[in-house]
């Protein structure tokens, strides 16, 4: 047994290097560059437009919406809730310490392009969804790779929600769920057993009552998360302001850095730089992964563009805001100094460093332990309809399998909470990135689908 987990361990890094490696985080940003040309760069010539009729919008008179669906905003917000989490924190950090402050541009880099890539998922999401006879509206890659690809694509879509179906019990509840366990032992010294059935009965009320109840609790936690978070940041980057100069220098001059590092060839820090600052940019905002659109689909939006421009807000607050908040903390905190995160004791302990090495006292360490409870609380919810929405796929929406699958994965917050689970947190890990596969390949297919809605939709807009 124990050389078959060896083995099997041995495996799953090797498949991960490649999921999470140059080749793919290329093809990742390049699907990315790829649609803004194809798309004639709405990130640039529409992103005031875009800004005006997502978030501008929460301020004006809202149109009647059906009392089945997702309204457009709680879609987004379920998206970034699955977006917006425990790697905002831990994984920004941890890119910084293994690729130095030149990673942030690279992560800029990637969310810049990535903008595009969302717009087109959800896009193709909104298109080619489904609505049952009840009206509840379902979609997401499987739909759009078997109806925009045809029928002879159905085995790409099945791999798919495969894939989805299983990382939903790791990145999106076993290694939430172990972050929750330690930020409640920390806030309240609350074991991490009874930590894991509090957490389990939360949501369980949430899962259970359906999309709708969790689109209602993500409306509401994802917004005051964010804020909360980020007048945290602004807070820690006015204290050190005068810094801030410093700081963008690091980040420009060490994105093309030519030096050698750790003894290693000549020129390799800047690829250090630009695969962490890639691959967490890509694994934070998740566009080309095939997840968020999962969760616009069941918008009750009938315009698929309108509601796809929210793709564009969604990598914009994810990436460049809540990402570099945290970047910048990093970095004008002085603790890459100490040379790794596991100086520290890992990435998220590094990031708890940071604020405390700026507020007061440990007034940043309970800032960060509560954002940490609440992006994971919520990464929890929303990965819990994209499984639910895999497996719907896969059984053809089996009522009774979709509510086993449900308890199960409500079960799974307590294995996540009183075990290390790290081999799963990998496993999963893995299977995120490899949901791209299939997506990418959509993607780049049905681009001309995306081109041709694009055009018609901003045709006449101002």
């Amino acid at each position: 047994m124990e050389g078959f987990l060896e083995l099997f361990t041995t495996a799953e890094r090797a498949v991960n290097s490649f999921v999470w490696g140059p080749i793919m985080l290329v093809l990742l940003v390049g699907t990315g560059i790829f649609l803004t040309f194809r798309t004639g760069w709405i990130q640039v010539r529409w992103f005031g437009y875009i800004m005006k009729n997502t978030i501008g919008s929460l301020f004006t008179k809202k149109k009647a919406v059906d009392n089945i669906n997702l309204t457009p905003f709680q879609a987004v917000t379920t998206a970034l809730a699955g977006t917006v989490g425990t790697g905002n924190i831990a994984g920004v950090t941890g890119a910084i310490f293994a690729g130095g402050p030149g990673a942030v541009f690279w992560m800029w880099v990637s969310a810049f392009f990535g903008m595009c890539t969302k717009y087109s998922e959800i896009a193709l999401a909104m298109k080619y969804r489904e609505t049952s006879a009840d009206g509840i509206h379902k979609g997401g890659p499987m739909y759009y790779i078997e109806s925009g690809l045809g029928k002879n694509w159905k085995w790409l879509a099945v791999i798919f929600a495969v894939l989805g179906g299983l990382a939903s019990f790791g990145i999106g509840n076993i290694a939430q769920s172990s972050e929750i366990a330690s930020a409640l032992n920390g806030l309240f010294g609350i074991e991490p057993l009874v930590g894991g059935i509090i957490l389990t009965v939360v949501v369980a009320v949430v899962v259970i009552g359906g999309v709708k109840r969790i689109g209602q609790v993500t409306s509401l936690l994802v917004p005051f998360m964010a804020i909360f978070y980020i007048l945290a940041g602004i807070a820690v980057i006015l204290l050190r302001i005068t810094d801030i100069p410093a700081a963008f220098q690091a980040i420009f001059t060490e994105a093309f850095s030519l030096k050698a590092v750790e003894g290693a060839i000549f020129g390799i820090a800047i690829m250090k730089a630009m695969q962490n600052g890639f691959a967490r940019g890509v694994f934070s905002n998740e566009a080309g992964l095939g997840s968020a659109p999962i969760a616009h689909a069941a918008s009750s939006t009938e315009e698929p563009c309108e509601q796809a421009i929210w793709g564009v807000f969604e990598v914009f607050i994810d990436t460049i805001v809540i990402c570099t908040i945290t970047s910048l903390a990093v970095i004008l905190s002085g603790v890459l100094d100490a040379g790794t995160a596991d100086a520290f004791g890992g990435n998220g302990a590094a990031a708890v460093a940071a604020f405390n090495a700026i507020l007061p006292g440990t007034l940043g360490g309970t800032v960060i332990q509560i954002s940490m409870l609440f992006f994971a609380l919520s990464t929890i919810l929303s990965w819990s309809y994209y499984g639910e929405r895999c497996w719907g796929y896969i059984s053809h929406d089996n009522q009774v399998f979709v509510l086993v699958y449900k308890v199960i994965f409500v079960l799974f917050c307590i294995l996540g909470a009183t075990g290390s689970g790290q081999l799963m947190w990998d496993v999963s890990d893995t299977l995120n990135g490899a949901m791209a596969i299939p997506n990418l390949i959509a993607l780049l297919l049905l681009s001309g689908v995306v081109a041709s809605m694009t055009k018609d939709y901003f045709k006449n807009r101002r």
